[in-house]
């Protein structure tokens, strides 16, 4: 443990899917242990039973109602507040792990002015549930109207299980690089000052802020739906694009790099790629599955080396 916290040991390097010559053994240990394991699959299961439990029947969907839409908020909201609640709980609440394993040693703010009621937690579960998912359901909710009612494109898993299968792979893809663009966006200066800047007075992340975002980001950031409305896809595509992008968050801003259970069992958490961006704002726009930061000069492998890079690129930028 350092003065700032956990520093992974190794340096953040971008996947083998990328590397050439390919690598086609160690890509695909990289899509099952790295990508999908355990949180890819996690929500891809949790996605299925979603739809089949949790979701209004198609019928009910094929016009647009209040009920129905809210019981897309209702269930969005729960499964929300269970898993960041959890992770909330056991790390923060009852620190399980004490420092163990954390980026930031300190804790998240309970006397500042830059959140609602001068509390950090309390203003990122405003944030992510009164506007987060709100946002999230109501563009889930078009998606599922428009399929239901046969205005976009459709694909079966009777039909196309093998074309479905690697879309829920695409869930993924897709989601980083629309989170890249997006981010991107984002940092344009006007809309970093009316917008953005909520979720950066986060510095030291928590479960809880992983959506903890402006209204207006939250138009932008959702926006990732709107592939579904002309790519054929299915339902259980839909609520996998909204738990990876509504739900996921929660785990890697969870602020600690490994989660402890059991005392020796552990589960891979916070993304420090991403903690990156929260700390010095101009590097790490993306995720690693689409490493773009590499390809626009923004990447940051949390070495001193890469530190000193980036230092001097700012440098220049002010000359």
């Amino acid at each position: 443990m350092t003065r700032v916290g956990y520093q992974p040991p190794d340096p953040i390097g971008h996947p083998p899917l990328y590397d050439w010559p390919p690598r086609p053994v160690a890509t695909l240990k990289w899509l099952v242990t790295d990508l999908m394991f355990p949180w890819g699959f996690f929500f891809t299961a949790l996605a299925v039973m979603t739809w089949k439990w949790l979701t209004p029947a198609a019928s009910t969907m094929q016009a647009l109602s209040p009920g129905w839409m809210g019981l897309i908020w209702l269930r969005n909201a729960a499964l929300l507040t269970i898993v960041a609640g959890l992770l909330h709980w056991w790390l923060y609440t009852r620190r399980s792990q004490d420092l163990e394993y954390k980026f930031n040693v300190r804790w998240p703010a309970t006397d500042s002015r830059k959140f609602l009621w001068r509390n950090q937690v309390k203003d990122n579960v405003f944030w992510s549930l009164a506007s987060g998912v709100t946002v999230w359901s109501l563009y889930e909710s078009l998606t599922m109207w428009l399929w239901a009612d046969g205005r976009i494109p459709r694909a079966e898993w009777g039909s196309a299980p093998v074309y479905l299968g690697l879309l829920v792979l695409g869930v993924f893809f897709w989601g980083t690089t629309h989170f890249y663009l997006n981010h991107r966006l984002l940092h344009w200066g006007p809309l970093y000052r009316g917008a953005h800047e909520l979720h950066h007075r986060n510095t030291n992340t928590g479960p809880w802020t992983g959506i903890s975002m402006h209204p207006i980001e939250h138009l932008v950031y959702f926006t990732v739906f709107l592939l579904w409305w002309v790519v054929p896809a299915h339902p259980v595509i839909f609520i996998m694009t909204g738990f990876f992008n509504g739900i996921s968050p929660s785990i890697t801003h969870s602020g600690f790099d490994q989660v402890i259970l059991g005392g020796r069992f552990r589960i891979t958490a916070g993304d420090q790629f991403h903690h990156l961006h929260h700390r010095y704002f101009e590097v790490n726009y993306g995720n690693t599955p689409t490493p773009l930061d590499k390809v626009f000069g923004t990447w940051h492998d949390g070495t001193p080396e890469a530190h000193e890079l980036f230092k001097d690129r700012r440098r220049a930028e002010k000359a």
